[in-house]
């Protein structure tokens, strides 16, 4: 430090302030201080810093080990997040989403001082658990199943599977089939119930839907029995995956999509542009989500002797046309 307030010339306080980002410095002190930090390519002592300012700089985050598209999306999305907001970053993975797994993960983070957690929730066990942190850690829950007690940030499942649903009635099919995922993940449940609620509103029957799993053979496999109706006209998939394994079903079954057939996903992972045919799905904003969680997170840190009023923040999801949906075929 000494030798970038040298190069600037300007004080060891000053270069301090710069980089702490202090609001009472100069405009061209600050420029003199940066040019001098790239030129001396300065690295601040992480460690020391921490013993002034007691923060360390660094956020944690609790993640699922899943090659689900969710979860991982949600990982990246809020670790981008955190690194543009000038935080490192310690991920602790969680091979088993049970209270002990997730509070020993809170345990291994507060070892490396982190300032704040944000965890990934798909099931309310996580949320559950984050609530049993001592007032003294910012947490925040993101995903499904969350606790009213721990501020979170989630997309709204209910609202997207209303979207979906009701862009099929509008095409004029007489109700809309789902293919759901596994009862116990909040976000499989969440969809099934904005997609019951709006054939509902609309006066339509409402189908029996099993719960399955995230995967594309379950979708395949319910696919196979909704191909044998042919009263059946729109399919709405809790996931994209899952749509992948219907619409292969359908093809199989001499179905066409979407000429007798809608399918509509949920998710728009980057391949889905790229099915046969393309498929209209509901796009989340994992970028969005990573940002206003982190954003969450960091409100708690500046608040001043109090942890603030738990927040609960609803992405709403957007619906994406492509191909795999159209009219009811006129026989119908």
């Amino acid at each position: 430090m000494r030798d970038v307030a040298r190069l600037a010339g300007v004080s060891n306080q000053t270069v301090s302030r710069v980089l702490n980002a202090h609001p009472h410095v100069r405009d061209d002190t600050r420029r003199r201080v940066l040019a001098a930090v790239q030129a001396l390519d300065y690295r601040r002592n992480q460690a020391a810093r921490t013993l002034v300012t007691r923060r360390s700089g660094t956020l944690g985050i609790i993640a699922y080990e899943s090659a689900l598209y969710g979860p991982t999306s949600m990982l990246y999305a809020i670790e981008g997040a955190a690194r543009s907001a000038g935080y490192f970053v310690s991920v602790a993975g969680l091979r088993n989403l049970d209270r002990r797994s997730v509070l020993d993960a809170v345990d291994r983070l507060r070892q490396q001082s982190v300032e704040g957690i944000i965890a990934i929730a798909p099931k309310p066990v996580v949320a559950g658990a984050l609530a049993q942190v001592s007032d003294g850690l910012a947490v925040v829950g993101v995903g499904g199943g969350q606790d009213e007690a721990v501020p979170s940030v989630q997309i709204d499942n209910d609202a997207g599977a209303r979207l979906a649903t009701q862009h099929l009635l509008r095409l004029g099919h007489a109700t809309v089939h789902h293919v759901a995922g596994p009862a116990d993940w909040p976000e499989a449940t969440e969809r099934a119930d904005g997609w019951r609620a709006a054939l509902h509103a609309d006066g339509r029957p409402s189908p029996y839907a099993a719960p399955g799993t995230w995967t594309a053979q379950a979708g395949y496999t319910q696919g196979r029995r909704l191909a044998l109706d042919r009263s059946v006209t729109a399919i709405f998939c809790a996931s994209d995956q899952i749509a992948l394994g219907v619409l292969r079903a359908l093809h199989e079954a001499g179905r066409r999509v979407p000429d007798e057939v809608s399918v509509v996903g949920f998710d728009d992972t980057p391949d889905a542009e790229y099915f046969l045919p393309p498929l209209t799905t509901v796009r989340q904003d994992f970028a969005a989500l990573g940002r206003r969680s982190v954003d969450l997170l960091l409100a708690q840190l500046d608040a001043t002797g109090h942890r603030p009023t738990p927040e609960r923040v609803l992405l709403i999801p957007q619906l994406v046309v492509r191909a795999s949906s159209a009219a009811s075929p006129p026989s119908s």
